[in-house]
């Protein structure tokens, strides 16, 4: 009889025990998900960003990792570059403008061609001459493989006289390397060892 009673006592405890570990079990595996639930939704949470609009509402923004949009922001630059420097009116104060908003974007090599440029009477003739020039950028080819990043641009240059239309091949290369952002700078980007690979007469249009 004491012998059956112990066994008992003994099944029991092991019940017992059976049961607390599968609670204690039970336990981990829902303070596991709740901390991970909790991580994962405080990690949505930075990806949401709300701005005031105007002081007046909010509006939802998205953050995303900012190297996603490097090269996007790398061709941007390299495309706004050659606008403003290849841009030019009649006008002296606009293509001082323009040259003055281009060097923020590029590095000495690029003032040092301006100045070459400027010497042998190039912006002279497009005042006195009452010349229009103007750009189109058809791709810029960045290698993101290395740094400094190698940057070709491939355009068209159009230069508009009174009586005719010169189209030129332009092709330039350099290196892009990072920079702070600014105003004057929003990519981040510095333009370096800018040179002109090409620049020939495509056709004439005469008017």
């Amino acid at each position: 009889m004491e012998f059956k009673t112990l066994r008992n006592i003994e099944n029991s405890f092991k019940q017992i025990r059976l049961y607390a570990i599968v609670f204690a079990v039970l336990c981990t595996g829902v303070v596991g998900f709740a901390v991970w639930k909790s991580y994962s939704f405080a990690d949505e949470q930075r990806q949401k960003i709300y701005v005031l609009d105007n002081g007046k509402s909010l509006m939802l923004a998205l953050s995303q990792d900012a190297s996603i949009n490097r090269p996007v922001e790398a061709r941007e630059h390299v495309r706004r570059f050659h606008e403003l420097f290849f841009t030019l009116a009649p006008d002296k104060r606009a293509i001082e403008s323009n040259m003055s908003r281009a060097f923020n974007l590029a590095d000495k090599s690029a003032f040092d061609y301006y100045k070459d440029l400027s010497e042998k009477g190039y912006y002279s003739r497009i005042i006195s001459g009452n010349v229009q020039q103007r750009i189109e950028v058809d791709s810029v080819v960045c290698n993101f493989d290395n740094y400094p990043y190698s940057v070709r641009t491939y355009a068209k240059q159009f230069i508009i006289r009174s009586s005719n239309v010169t189209r030129r091949n332009l092709i330039t290369s350099g290196y892009l390397v990072n920079s702070v952002r600014s105003d004057n700078n929003p990519q981040g980007f510095n333009l370096e060892k800018f040179a002109v690979v090409e620049n020939r007469d495509i056709e004439v249009i005469e008017h």
